[in-house]
């Protein structure tokens, strides 16, 4: 039995020595290491050997069992090494190679037009307010010279929640509780640019989801000229020094008088053309001076303050400034649309 363990552990270390891959490695192992290899063999027939040599075979056994799986273990070392050597030398990467190009965004159009408004009136003193999406009734009409049932309202279609709650019809609301917030002592110089929703069917030029900024001046002796001086350094920043501007009268709830802003036509220089049709004029923003009863409702004196308000499209802006023929590019997240104003 013992010259039968010694040339069972001769066989499998030299099988071990010549394995030339993890498989035979494995093979070798079940075949002696195994419940049925022939070393468990050699063990089952212990019981006819004297209590004086169980010991000494069983030894031998435990001997043999851990010098084939250590010759085992070193061999699939070695054999695993020369495998990832191997597998190194043929998957080499070139580290002088340049690397590939990764591909980095931009700000959305209209992101790059609000912020480029916001600097514009931020270099003119003003300060950028912002206000909740979801507006009472009270802040985005009452506040505003809109009581209910006033047929102005009918203008602004709207997603009402409940009652007295609904998804602000623009950004004005926010103008309203700034000045309810400086309680009718402190002058106010702001814009508010923000997201507006109005039931509305979604086409070339609307949008039941859009952008405004709004702007607001409440100071002593503020006066039309004023408005018509801010106005002018607006245009001209945004869409060129050659730029002139005209007011129209008009009608809003919250001003009083109201005007609308026209830009001269960069396409024809103001001669008239199918962009301006035929007029030379483009209307761009409507503003006018603040409604004393606007004033009154936010706690400011109208006999002692006065201010100024206006309020523009930034989709507008951009589609004029661009070219830009639909105002449902700027919301279907066509790649191919937004990745033209990334340096803009």
């Amino acid at each position: 039995m013992k010259d039968r363990l010694q040339e069972l552990q001769s066989e499998a270390l030299e099988k071990v020595k010549y394995a030339e891959d993890l498989k035979a490695l494995q093979d070798i192992r079940v075949a002696y290491l195994g419940k049925k290899g022939p070393i468990t063999e050699v063990l089952r027939g212990m019981g006819k050997l004297s209590k004086e040599e169980r010991p000494v075979i069983g030894q031998l056994a435990n001997d043999v069992r851990e010098s084939i799986a250590s010759a085992i273990q070193t061999k699939q070392d070695k054999l695993e090494e020369e495998a990832l050597e191997k597998q190194l030398e043929e998957e080499s990467i070139d580290v002088t190679l340049p690397g590939r190009p990764v591909h980095v965004g931009g700000p959305h159009l209209l992101t790059s037009i609000i912020e480029e408004i916001e600097d514009l009136f931020i270099g003119m003193g003003f300060e950028i307010k912002e206000g909740p999406e979801v507006e009472t009734d009270y802040f985005n009409f009452e506040a505003l010279n809109l009581p209910k049932g006033h047929p102005a309202r009918d203008m602004q279609d709207s997603f009402y929640i409940t009652e007295e709650l609904l998804l602000r019809t623009h950004t004005s609301p926010v103008q309203a509780r700034t000045m309810k917030q400086k309680d009718g002592h402190e002058a106010v110089r702001m814009i508010c640019p923000g997201k507006v929703y109005r039931r509305d069917t979604d086409d070339a030029t609307h949008s039941h989801q859009f952008t405004q900024v709004e702007g607001l001046v409440v100071d002593e002796n503020i006066k039309m000229s004023d408005l018509k001086g801010v106005l002018n350094a607006f245009a001209k920043q945004m869409f060129g020094s050659e730029r002139d501007i005209r007011l129209r009268p008009s009608f809003f709830p919250f001003t009083e008088p109201s005007v609308e802003m026209d830009i001269s036509c960069k396409m024809c220089g103001g001669e008239g053309c199918s962009v301006c049709k035929g007029t030379g004029w483009i209307e761009i923003l409507g503003a006018g001076m603040v409604h004393p009863n606007v004033l009154e409702m936010a706690g400011y004196d109208p006999e002692v303050y006065s201010g100024f308000a206006f309020g523009m499209g930034p989709e507008r802006i951009a589609m004029l400034k661009y070219g830009v023929d639909d105002i449902r590019h700027f919301y279907t997240n066509d790649i191919r649309f937004l990745k033209q104003y990334h340096k803009v």
